[in-house]
């Protein structure tokens, strides 16, 4: 026996004619405002936001100061020459990979998790991918923690165990309510932040000459002093790569950005370069003035420990500006402490939208976004409690191999097998409906590129292969992920045809299981359940076995094309 329905066509009903449960989401899931479309396709109809706004927040997304705490460590243990031109052979590296990332997140309004399932790793094959991430956002988020900390130690008193904690607990209410609130504190603090950033700077070069002189002479620790050393070099720029994953977090807001048009076709582009591999220009710009502040703050009186700080930094900067005294230790706290703010929002979003992602997969089932948030702040206050800041090279460059090898599978994908090879699909497919769970050529090249790159790292290989392990990482896995497409033919991209007119067609139809309304680029259709299913139902279901993907499956139902890209 068939049911037939509104959309045309007919699937079995599931064996022994039983009626699949219908599903129920607490009021959490059910609170868009609350929940963003975490594990979904940002619809049209949420994305309200101009360009000025997605743009405008998620540069605020980049306020924090690790970039000047990772710029200082740079010149301290590598000194000038080798920071300087380690952070600009990253920021090229950056920008360059965040390129196609940015554009496909935009124009697929999906998070990097939903892009990474669709660019070569398959349904559960990301799953490994959304720990990665968030990684970045619970180590980073305990590393803008720390600073917060440092700057309560410095003109509170409060002991950095305590002030660990405040600067978690300070973040929860802001981040609960997601891009709604999120866009506006990035808005309405941006002026303020930008003028705090870079007035510093300015008064430092306006009241010592010499200033420029003892920066470029910096020698730190580095036992080369201020001549370039490969070794040192490739070290710098490894730790500074860091940060690739960067634009996972860029992409979290990219993906409410409207769609692109003939009219608004200049302003779409400025604004996703912009906001997404845009941020590490000004990235590089800061972690370049850290290095510069960690040698104002030794040359005046810091220790060489503790010059790296950003607290001390523009504890010195703004010294520069107001004289020595209460005024400038209170305005370079309230800096420090409006710039952490602004990041670990968004670290703490972005991480909660990956645990989702990651346990939605897994344990077929979605307690709602704000429940990860706990998960990722608790993870990372215990990293704080563990002064993971006092081995921030170490992690940072034990991370970038893995996070460099997941960024580049994915890249090599959207710039060479869907345009060039034409063996990935054209769009971007994240269902489960239409996944195979593992594909080949995005995680078996990620796989293999953090081996090689995780082994170089820790000196298998010589002191050269460690020193640039994670550009090795980088190049295994653009070079992997194409020879692999090439020879699996590209049959692990898609286990069924698409089913949802993605990118033209905005209209809606009802889950059969939850029962709520969603664009059809959300939806599939569902032999198990009889009808038209929504992505989120689609993931979380436990019983179907998968059926839809079956060679026995009935024919499924068709919404339209792929669009052609």
């Amino acid at each position: 026996m068939s049911i037939t329905l509104p959309e045309g066509g007919s699937v079995p009903k599931p064996e022994g004619g039983a009626v699949p449960k219908k599903r129920k989401f607490n009021r959490f899931v059910n609170n868009p405002v609350i929940e963003d479309y975490s594990l979904r396709y940002a619809p049209k109809s949420f994305r309200t936001w101009s360009q000025y706004a997605v743009f405008s927040a998620a540069l605020g997304g980049i306020a924090y100061l690790a970039d000047q705490a990772i710029g200082g460590s740079l010149a301290v243990q590598y000194g000038f020459t080798n920071a300087f031109y380690g952070i600009l052979a990253a920021a090229t590296v950056i920008f360059l990979t965040g390129i196609p990332i940015a554009y496909y997140c935009a124009k697929y309004n999906v998070d990097v998790d939903l892009l990474t399932r669709g660019a070569g790793f398959g349904y559960l094959g990301s799953t490994i991918t959304s720990v990665i991430y968030a990684s970045f956002t619970f180590i980073f988020f305990a590393l803008e923690g720390s600073i917060m900390a440092q700057a309560f130690l410095l003109y509170f008193g409060l002991p950095l165990p305590y002030g660990y904690a405040l600067a978690s607990l300070l973040i929860i209410p802001l981040v609960a309510f997601g891009m709604t609130l999120l866009s506006k504190l990035q808005v309405w603090t941006q002026p303020v932040w930008l003028f705090l950033l870079f007035s510093p700077p300015i008064a430092v070069l306006a009241v010592d000459p010499h200033a420029i002189s003892q920066w470029t002479s910096f020698a730190g620790s580095s036992p080369s002093g201020t001549a370039f050393n490969p070794l040192l070099f490739g070290a710098a720029a490894g730790i500074a790569l860091s940060l690739i994953a960067q634009i996972g977090e860029q992409a979290d807001y990219l993906r409410f950005m409207p769609d692109k048009t003939k009219q608004n076709s200049i302003g779409w582009w400025l604004a996703v370069l912009g906001a997404g591999p845009g941020w590490v220009i000004l990235g590089a710009a800061k972690q370049l003035m850290g290095s510069f502040f960690a040698s104002v703050a030794f040359n005046h009186g810091t220790p060489l420990a503790k010059a790296n700080e950003p607290i001390q930094m523009y504890h010195a900067g703004f010294t520069a500006m107001f004289g020595a005294g209460m005024v400038a230790i209170s305005v370079a706290t309230f800096f420090v402490v409006l710039s952490q703010i602004k990041i670990n929002v968004t670290n703490a979003y972005s991480g909660s939208l990956s645990w989702s992602n990651f346990f939605s997969r897994l344990l077929h089932a979605h307690p709602g976004r704000i429940v990860y948030i706990f998960l990722n702040i608790g993870i990372s206050l215990t990293l704080m409690e563990a002064n993971m800041f006092s081995f921030l090279g170490k992690i940072l460059g034990f991370y970038s191999n893995v996070a460099v090898a997941w960024i580049g599978a994915v890249v090599a994908d959207l710039v060479i097998n869907k345009p060039l090879l034409k063996l990935s699909p054209s769009y971007i497919e994240f269902k489960r409906a239409h996944l195979y769970n593992f594909n080949p050529v995005g995680f078996g090249s990620m796989v293999i590129a953090s081996i090689i790159s995780v082994a170089a790292f820790f000196g298998l290989f010589g002191a050269y292969a460690a020193a640039f392990s994670s550009f090795i990482a980088l190049g295994v896995a653009f070079v992997a992920s194409p020879i692999i497409a090439i020879a699996t033919k590209g049959k692990y991209y898609i286990a069924r045809e698409a089913t949802y007119a993605a990118g033209v067609d905005h209209s809606t139809l009802n889950c059969v299981s939850c029962g709520y309304e969603y664009e059809k680029q959300d939806m599939t259709s569902c032999p198990f359940h009889a009808g038209s299913i929504c992505s989120l139902c689609c993931s979380l279901d436990s019983d179907c076995g998968d059926m839809c993907k079956q060679p026995h499956a009935a024919p499924v139902l068709s919404y339209g094309t792929p669009p052609v890209v």
